[in-house]
């Protein structure tokens, strides 16, 4: 899939599923339990040392789930995650050289940002759709309206603290394409093969997004 292709992807979900994952043999299963909930998309993070192997079993195993990888912090993560098949290249922060390389060669990225400034740095990179992060604790909803304010065309995709629970008020944001949200398949979760749980907290996840496509829409 190309940028375009993503971004739609992203507008249509509204939420990303962010992995973090350990144990490589059970990134198919997790992924057929987030598309039976509803959500054939997920993040896997650069976190764990079988982080590259799971990201390349999901996209190979669950095609009709769009794999991407997160917690990309050099040129080189980003060429194993390519290379592992992620569609897609999520980082904490805005590191020129990560996406300098992605632009290079057609990866969709979307890099984090904090301040005003970080915003300008990846306005010059000619990138429009970023990770706010850690949202929460930079001050959730009401600091990203503020600090988002000066820059029309930017939007966003908030990660951090974000849960069910607060999901609706984000989502309601103009300016926020998507979140990204761990709470859906939690590492515990994973670990224990508890899939059944993952479809439940996707399918409530969609669920919410539909009623507020539906409420907004009346």
């Amino acid at each position: 899939m190309n940028r375009s292709e993503i971004v739609s992807l992203l507008r249509q979900l509204r939420l990303v599923p962010v992995i973090v994952i350990d144990n490589p043999a059970s990134a198919p299963a997790l992924g057929r339990a987030l598309a039976d909930g509803g959500l054939p998309c997920a993040e896997v993070t650069f976190r764990t040392a079988g982080a590259r192997e799971a990201l390349a079993r999901l996209a190979g195993e669950c095609p009709n789930v769009v794999a991407g990888a997160g917690t990309v912090l050099t040129p080189a993560q980003a060429k194993e995650a390519r290379d592992a098949g992620a569609q897609f290249i999520v980082a904490p922060g805005l590191n020129p050289r990560v996406v300098e390389y992605c632009l290079e060669n057609s990866i969709p990225i979307f890099p984090g940002v904090a301040t005003p400034t970080e915003i300008e740095s990846a306005l010059s990179l000619g990138l429009d759709l970023l990770k706010v992060f850690p949202i929460e604790s930079l001050g959730g909803l009401t600091y990203l309206k503020a600090m988002s304010a000066p820059y029309t065309g930017i939007e966003f995709m908030p990660t951090g603290g974000i849960s069910l629970q607060n999901l609706g008020s984000y989502l309601a944001f103009p300016k926020i394409v998507a979140c990204g949200g761990s709470w859906i398949a939690p590492t515990d979760v994973i670990a224990a093969e508890r899939f059944d749980r993952v479809t439940e907290e996707a399918r409530k996840a969609v669920a919410l997004v539909k009623s507020l496509s539906t409420a907004s829409a009346a």
